[in-house]
């Protein structure tokens, strides 16, 4: 024994004191307010509230399963939680860990013998039957929703509940001794000072979706982070996250704390957005009150950009249903529909630059008779006219001759259209120049480009030219008419205007560290004449004596040029429904607001709500610039 001892004290002492001054540290951080997001003017549009969240950490891992599952049956005890996140892997989880006996019946002996724990595992899972699974109880349902939060990546703080109410809190409060690992913590939410105005596309905030874990994690984030999921939020999320509280906390090997310290984190940088928030709010409530006016109209979007920059003034979008307006904003990126005659500066363009007319050329405006496709025709018969005059009036019957010369289909002998997939190849390759057909790569995630409908007949090519076969959306719409606005260069539209740091004593934004800069994606391969001539007949389209939207704006004062639209579609009953749209920008000369309107299955195609909607947002914007 005293040679033992010896060892101990002179051989080993130095081994074992190191061993015993050996410590743990452990860093867990907190998230800060998100930075603020606000309209051009610098009006909040978005801002943090505070509220108090139910927090867990399981220091060390030192909390087992059945201790979790103990602390968990004493929150639900004591406050409400949605049980809307549990999935059913989670229930199965929770139904073998809390009914073992039944769970490890379901595997014979001979089975055990021959699987490894994990494959015995899976095995109980497949078996797992919808009858056993609803043997969980509403009380049970709650304790493994805050389970499942506890057990989520043992290194973070997990929040188990957002927005205690006062009393929750008080109790929680009262009985902090018995639940460790529990603490009350500020935190925040996003509030939206406008209510609906922009709701759609400013996005979520949330936890990491699952799918993302893994990009989340090596980008130095935590499971239990909130992060935008959507729209704006995500776009911008590495601007408004903000640095992180850290707290360390420094154990000995006993588990006794022996300090902390906690770093406090630096809250979200603040977004200016390119919104006029006047502008929106009142394209909204235009939208709103043409569809109470017209009974036959159900839905109408709105996209209101600068041409020459991109930068997005408005975005609206709203539907009807028994008299009850509902926001649609998502509708101006994602739904995509015939837009008719509106597409038909494209089509004389294409037309100019293949070559197969020229500026001032003539057709003979009469119905088109082709085997196998049904009579083809204008509105009316509108004798020998030149291009000019068919973008005034809106010919079909000039664009369908543009289509079968692209087609090389010779209308007077009734042959040719060898080479479908060359004609549909080309008319898409010169749209999509516009927008039209292609993302417009907005500051979003994502966005929706429209239905190609392939190669189809010569009757279908004519169709196209006139807005009657692909289909795109009011954003497409927008960036197609602004590039026509600004002499062929494609501008990418976009929300982001500015970032700034916050100024934490005024409350407001200060310096700028992030300006978008005007991005020319492309410059339409034709020749500035070309694009003139066809400024010229957009021009007439509102001002002509014959122009399809001149008896709307007779008399303005801003000098608008731009293209009507109307497509006929299905009504899914055997009948017809009408997109009705309409495309702008003023003024003329030196533009600098551009506008697609879009009012899809109207059930009158002698409405004029998609003009209405475009002449009053036009005026309230030179009423007010």
């Amino acid at each position: 024994m005293i040679i033992r001892l010896g060892k101990i004290q002179i051989v080993q002492g130095e081994e074992y004191a190191k061993e015993s001054e050996e410590t743990t540290t452990t860093v867990y951080t907190w998230t800060t307010p998100r930075g603020k997001i606000y309209d051009r003017d610098g009006n909040v549009l978005v801002e943090n509230e505070a509220i108090f969240t139910l927090t867990y950490i399981n220091p060390s891992n030192e909390h087992s399963q059945q201790e979790r599952l103990e602390l968990a049956q004493k929150i639900a005890g004591l406050i409400e939680v949605s049980t809307e996140n549990v999935k059913e892997r989670d229930k199965k989880d929770y139904w073998i860990f809390t009914r073992k006996e039944d769970a490890y019946a379901k595997v014979t002996a001979e089975e055990q013998a021959n699987l490894d724990d994990n494959e015995e595992y899976q095995l109980i899972l497949e078996r797992i039957t919808e009858e056993e699974l609803e043997t969980i109880t509403a009380a049970e349902m709650e304790v493994l929703a805050i389970k499942r939060e506890m057990d989520v990546d043992s290194s973070s703080i997990k929040r188990i509940k957002m927005g205690l109410t006062t009393t929750e809190m008080a109790i929680i409060n009262e009985r902090l001794e018995e639940l460790p690992g529990f603490e009350v913590k500020v935190d925040s939410t996003r509030k939206y000072v406008y209510g609906n105005t922009l709701r759609q596309l400013f996005g979520n905030v949330g936890q990491i979706p699952e799918e993302a874990s893994d990009t989340y994690k090596s980008n130095g984030y935590q499971l239990s982070d909130l992060v935008g999921t959507s729209f704006i939020e995500q776009q911008y999320e590495n601007w408004l996250r903000g640095t992180k509280e850290t707290q360390t906390y420094v154990q000995d090997k006993t588990g006794n704390l022996i300090e902390g310290e906690v770093t406090p984190g630096e809250s979200g940088k603040d977004l200016i957005l390119t919104i006029d928030l006047a502008l929106q709010q009142e394209a909204e409530k235009i939208i709103e009150e043409e569809l109470k006016k017209d009974s036959g109209a159900s839905e109408g979007y709105a996209v209101v950009t600068n041409p020459q920059t991109g930068e997005i003034l408005a975005i609206a979008g709203k539907s009807e249903e028994n008299g009850a307006i509902s926001d649609e904003t998502y509708g101006a990126l994602y739904n995509a529909y015939a837009m008719g005659s509106a597409v038909k500066g494209a089509t004389v363009l294409t037309g100019y630059e293949t070559g197969v007319i020229s500026p001032g050329d003539t057709f003979l405006d009469s119905p088109i008779k082709i085997a196998g496709t049904p009579t083809k025709k204008s509105y009316q018969n509108m004798g020998t006219i030149n291009d000019l005059t068919a973008l005034e009036r809106s010919s079909n019957v000039y664009m369908f001759h543009i289509a079968m010369k692209i087609g090389n289909y010779d209308y007077g002998k009734k042959e040719g259209f060898h080479d479908p997939d060359e004609a549909y190849a080309t008319m898409r390759k010169f749209f999509n120049q516009f927008g039209l057909g292609v993302e417009t790569e907005i500051d979003l995630p994502s966005e929706a480009t429209g239905y190609n409908g392939g190669v189809q007949q010569l009757g279908n090519l004519m169709d196209f030219a006139i807005g009657q076969f692909d289909t795109y959306t009011p954003l497409q719409l927008a960036q197609y008419v602004s590039t026509i606005a600004n002499d062929g260069k494609r501008v990418q539209p976009h929300l982001m205007m500015e970032v700034r740091e916050p100024d934490h004593e005024s409350g407001e934004s200060a310096e700028v560290i992030e300006e978008f800069e005007t991005n020319v994606l492309n410059t339409v391969d034709m020749e500035l004449p070309y694009i003139e001539r066809v400024q010229e007949g957009f021009r007439r389209v509102m001002t002509g004596s014959k122009g399809t939207a001149a008896s709307y704006f007779k008399g303005v004062t801003y000098d608008p040029a731009g293209k009507t639209g109307t497509a006929q579609v299905s009504d899914g009953k055997g009948g017809y429904n009408y997109n009705l749209t309409l495309v702008g920008y003023a003024p003329y000369d030196n533009p600098e607001i551009a506008i697609s309107i879009v009012v899809p299955n109207a059930e009158n195609d002698s409405s004029g709500i998609n003009k209405y909607i475009g002449k009053r947002i036009l005026d309230f914007y030179f009423e007010n610039k």
